[in-house]
């Protein structure tokens, strides 16, 4: 009689802390040399599996590289959305600290920042990017939600409005984060222009609705 096989709990949890490894390896990889530096090879060397090892977790590259940016996406969202969160705050200051955290996190870490924002990836991967910046979008928008409701903000779209700060900051960042320039003072000016624009871009309610940049198109 032929007895199944049935994976104990330690080959279970010894296989788990290989895949670990494997998205571990990916992501420091991605971090160091971006996207276009991590192939199967170097991941399969970091992290000191073979690389048939590397494919019997992950049946593509692309397949582990959508896990590797969602994990990298995932702490970064999650950061942004508790500097921006509601503790009393106006929304201005909240989407002031949103976007200085999302410009000064980006710019600490460049290459993998670029990665996650610009560089040309896989289609698989590229629907974990379109995720992350629907994910962006969404924290700006409860808090432009909240501002309209509060009185602060004059009635918008807060979907719109987040979509396109949100677009703007990645687009801002994009040339500074490809030419590595992370560090340093030079990148001050730059962070503050951009909190500054996504203030002005406010449709606040005191503001003049002609002279309102976010009324403006």
């Amino acid at each position: 009689m032929n007895v199944p096989y049935r994976p104990t709990e330690r080959t279970e949890a010894r296989k788990a802390a290989t895949r670990e490894r494997i998205v571990s390896a990916a992501l420091a990889q991605v971090a160091d040399g971006g996207y276009a530096s991590a192939s199967v090879q170097s991941i399969a060397a970091r992290a000191g599996v073979a690389v048939g090892t590397v494919y019997r977790h992950f049946h593509s590259k692309g397949e582990l590289f959508a896990e590797v940016f969602t994990r990298a996406s995932e702490r970064e969202l999650h950061v942004v959305a508790e500097v921006g969160a509601a503790d009393g705050r106006s929304a201005g200051e909240r989407i002031a600290a949103g976007a200085e955290a999302f410009c000064r996190r980006a710019l600490a870490a460049p290459v993998l920042a670029y990665a996650l924002l610009a560089e040309p990836v896989d289609p698989a991967v590229e629907s974990e990017r379109l995720r992350l910046r629907s994910g962006y979008r969404d924290v700006f928008a409860a808090v432009l939600a909240d501002g309209a409701e509060s009185g602060e903000l004059r009635p918008h779209d807060p979907d719109t409005l987040a979509a396109a700060l949100v677009g703007a900051l990645g687009e801002a960042l994009v040339g500074p984060l490809s030419a590595a320039n992370g560090h340093g003072r030079r990148n001050e000016a730059l962070v503050a222009s951009l909190v500054q624009f996504c203030l002005d871009a406010l449709p606040s309610a005191g503001a003049d609705p002609v002279k309102d940049p976010a009324l403006a198109a």
